[in-house]
This record gives C-alpha cells, structure tokens and sequence, in this order.
C-alpha cells in the first residue's frame, strides 16, 4: 500500500467536512480520529492474537498502546499522516483566514 493513500483520503475528507461545515478544524477532527481509531483496533487485533491468547477478555486496557504490537512502519504512518496532513491544512486554511 502507498503510505500517501491514508492521508489523500483524509484530506478529501476533511474538504468535504470544512465545505459542508464551515470548518477547516472539524474538517480535520473527524477523518484524524477515523483512522486513529482503525489503528488503534487493528493493535487490538494484533495483541490479542500474540499476547492474549486469542481472547479479548486477556488483553489489557493499554494492549493497544504496547510498542511490541506496533512493528512496521506502515502501521505507524497510516495514523500519523493523516493527522499531520489535516491539522497542517487546517493552520495553514485558518492562518490565511480563508472559509471552506
């Protein structure tokens, strides 16, 4: 997967948003936390699978939050450019003063 796939998604995303809205900084909340949240899952997924024995019911409340789940770059960059690319519209819209 290209690593600019997640954040040109969020970035339409976050164009719709502010268009339908108004706002550059709601426009870059929801599409952030959207794909924050897939990969905060997928962690789930992961510890459950290598530390839990399978079960949900082992995994602690911090599993996700385990760097020992988080081991490739991609799953790092997939949450990371989304957020970097939409806050940095988002400044960069509100700094200029321009409206959606």
């Amino acid at each position: 997967m290209n690593y600019l796939q997640h954040p040109v998604a969020a970035l339409l995303i976050q164009f719709l948003i502010a268009r339908l809205f108004s706002n550059w900084w709601a426009g870059a909340a929801i599409p952030s936390a959207y794909f924050v949240g897939r990969e905060i899952a997928q962690a789930e997924y992961r510890w459950i699978e290598h530390f839990g024995g399978g079960l949900r019911a082992n995994m602690p409340w911090w599993g996700p939050f385990d760097l020992r789940v988080w081991t490739t770059l991609d799953q790092w960059v997939d949450w990371i450019g989304p957020l970097v690319a939409t806050f940095a519209l988002a400044w960069i819209m509100t700094r200029k003063g321009r409206r959606a």
